[in-house]
């Protein structure tokens, strides 16, 4: 029984992420692509059956790549998002640093929200019930099909900060999560472990 996380293809920088809904470049598309391509020629390793990704345009544009190879419908979820960076989502670099000065995700209180969006607390905790949903119904049903779930840098963080018994908190030193790398964890001695870490064997 396991559960793969996938950080979603590389997307255009310059702007503001968040839930920008600004999408995948074209090396983005490649990476996912060769993902695809890579779970379906190991399909007797990975044994995926179900897709879950974020609705954020860079998620699941990278969800369709591996969609497409696995033959699979794709669940939309937005409890899979990133942090709800409000007004200032998809917003230029310049232009924010322009209008919000000084205001990042690692600058706001654990209790303070983005304007028009969530605070670090309600992010944490919106991602934790997410993953202990998933986590309880693949138990609860003893699903011996593995689920994918594309979805963001911040939100693989702050799972494996779960996982591995840390405090989290919007200031922490970010564990490595590359565009399209794979995160496996598996169900193990009555406990989810962290087995496989930011797999990027696809694309070597």
């Amino acid at each position: 029984m396991a559960i793969y996380l996938v950080r979603h293809g590389k997307d255009e920088e310059g702007f503001r992420g968040g839930w920008s809904q600004r999408g995948l470049i074209e090396e983005g598309f490649q990476q996912s692509q060769k993902l695809g391509e890579y779970l379906y020629e190991n399909n007797q390793k990975f044994k995926i059956k179900r897709i879950i990704s974020s609705d954020l345009r860079r998620a699941f544009g990278t969800a369709e790549s591996i969609a497409n190879s696995l033959q699979l419908p794709i669940e939309q979820s937005k409890d899979w998002r990133e942090t709800n960076n409000g007004v200032l989502a998809g917003m230029p670099e310049y232009e924010a640093r322009e209008k919000y000065p000084g205001l990042y995700f690692n600058s706001l209180r654990m209790d303070e929200r983005y304007p028009g969006g969530e605070s670090p607390i309600e992010n944490f905790t919106r991602i934790k019930n997410a993953f202990e949903r998933i986590c309880a119904e693949q138990i609860e049903k003893s699903h011996q099909e593995n689920i994918l779930i594309i979805t963001h840098g911040g939100v693989i963080n702050i799972i494996y900060h779960i996982l591995k018994e840390k405090e989290w908190t919007n200031k922490n030193k970010l564990f490595p999560i590359a565009n399209t790398s794979i995160h496996k964890i598996e169900w193990i001695e009555n406990k989810w472990k962290i087995t496989e870490a930011n797999g990027m064997e696809h694309l070597k």
